[in-house]
């Protein structure tokens, strides 16, 4: 993963939830805290980038289990901190790009991840999901729609085509942050070898990307 993005994410732990408190957002977590419900129930999941564990929290109290991991220590510190009443939420700092696993899971979240890929990465992305995903397993994603007013600017533009914000943390250092905006055609054409039942479901603010790993 991009250095300077994980450091950006380490130093901005304690106010990585500050974007959920939004007024206008919250119907979209509503509604995105039901899909993901009645998607993990009884499963065992995989989630990549859990971040503070404001998604674990949710996810975990339908799932079978729950293996959150992260590149971070100091935002899983926080994730740790949640209130999990199954009990059933377990901890790992990885980078996903290194991850491996004995066996598969039958599902696997990725919240606010895809985002932060960079273009040229995304067959080694997908691919490493397909690894850590039984076949026939389920795959969702959710990141965000780029609204305007609601979103920051798009800063710079690499030759790849990568997109970057300027985001400034509350320590007033600034960081030139990954955040790419994916379409659906985008998303669905990367992913057109390797799975099956594609669902793309569009809110206002976000989008949640719901798949069968192909056998």
């Amino acid at each position: 993963m991009n250095t300077s993005l994980v450091d950006y994410y380490q130093q901005r732990a304690t106010d990585y939830e500050s974007i959920y408190h939004k007024p206008e957002r919250q119907q979209d977590i509503a509604t995105a805290t039901t899909i993901l419900q009645n998607i993990f129930i009884d499963k065992q999941v995989l989630e990549i980038a859990c971040g503070t564990g404001f998604w674990t929290e949710k996810i975990a109290a339908v799932a079978s289990a729950i293996h959150a991991t992260d590149i971070n220590q100091s935002v899983i510190d926080i994730a740790k901190q949640k209130h999990y009443a199954k009990a059933n939420v377990s901890f790992e700092l990885a980078d996903f790009f290194q991850y491996q696993t004995a066996q598969p899971y039958n599902s696997l979240f990725g919240g606010f991840i895809w985002s932060h890929i960079l273009l040229q990465e995304i067959p080694t992305f997908i691919a490493t999901i397909q690894c850590c995903v039984a076949p026939g397993g389920t795959v969702v994603f959710m990141d965000n729609n780029f609204v305007t007013g609601s979103n920051l600017p798009i800063t710079h533009t690499d030759a790849a085509g990568n997109t970057f914000q300027k985001r400034q943390l509350a320590d007033g250092s600034t960081h030139l942050v990954l955040k790419n905006f994916s379409t659906e055609t985008f998303i669905k054409n990367k992913l057109e070898k390797v799975a099956s039942e594609v669902n793309f479901i569009h809110l206002k603010y976000y989008w949640i990307l719901v798949y069968k790993t192909n056998s």
